[in-house]
């Protein structure tokens, strides 16, 4: 399904539950305390700026007693992408954030990817896929990632841990391609990126990547992830931990001209290493 018809499919989505939301004389404030959401969030779902998770969908097919078929829709909508079920909201959201701040401990951002570096990625993961399931995955990624093409690109703030400097992905080329766009990107603004050393030493949430987004119009998110799975925050005092985790990463790490140098050198490193091969 392209864009632009899940999108409207996500638009019949709300408006239909408007209509069955009135049909049962229950306000979004009402409707939202009984699935135990705001009543805002009600109105962004049924604006379509925000999409309701799974079991939210479940609990208000409940309430309304609509006999599933807010589920049943959320799970097509879900399936439809080229994404993770567990990943697929977040791409939605990235799309509406007015800032986007992500911490990498072993594999650059997603929307900071390269080509050939997120095929490698994802051959990684996947080492029995066909090459059309990697190049669909593959494809996804760069049109998440035009995101920060845009005029209205949200800020992006990314902290690297030395390790994903150091961590070979693919060959040394690919390396290298990946270095020199994270530097042009950095070149042109359209991104701020510090580097964890290795010196930092233990640091929060070790090991576990961390996204932080804000919106114009909606309360902010925490994203983190696993092996196979996702969790997406938007409880408040979760969301708040979070922030201040980010900000003890961002007050530990390099500054961006010493990080900027530590991605020149690892660079450097990989082009030495790809000529005495």
């Amino acid at each position: 399904m392209a864009n632009g018809s899940r999108q409207a499919a996500w638009e019949f989505f709300g408006a239909e539950l408007k209509r069955r939301r009135e049909d049962a004389g229950l306000s979004q404030s009402a409707l939202g305390t009984r699935v135990f959401v705001s009543g805002g969030y009600i109105g962004q779902f049924e604006q379509a700026i925000r999409k309701p998770q799974l079991d939210v969908a479940e609990r208000i097919d409940e309430v309304l007693q609509t006999d599933g078929i807010f589920e049943r829709m959320c799970r097509k909508l879900i399936a439809e992408t080229p994404y993770a079920e567990y990943f697929a909201h977040v791409a939605e959201l990235e799309q509406l954030a007015t800032e986007i701040c992500d911490f990498a401990p072993a594999v650059v951002p997603g929307l900071l990817q390269t080509v050939d570096y997120a095929r490698a990625v994802f051959l990684a993961s996947h080492p029995f896929a066909t090459d059309e399931y990697i190049e669909e995955r593959v494809r996804a990624r760069m049109d998440r990632a035009s995101v920060l093409r845009d005029a209205t690109r949200p800020v992006y703030w990314v902290i690297l841990h030395e390790a994903t400097l150091c961590t070979p992905v693919g060959s040394f080329e690919v390396m290298i391609d990946q270095l020199d766009h994270i530097t042009t990107m950095i070149h042109e603004r359209r991104v701020m990126v510090q580097v964890l050393p290795f010196s930092a030493g233990a640091y929060p949430g070790m090991g576990k990547m961390l996204k932080l987004m804000e919106f114009d119009d909606a309360p902010p998110t925490a994203y983190t992830e696993g092996v196979l799975s996702g969790t997406l925050l938007d409880e408040p005092v979760l969301v708040k931990q979070m922030q201040a985790a980010y900000d003890q990463l961002r007050a530990t790490a390099e500054s961006s001209a010493a990080s900027l140098a530590l991605i020149g050198s690892a660079a450097k490193d990989y082009r030495r290493c790809a000529t005495s091969t």
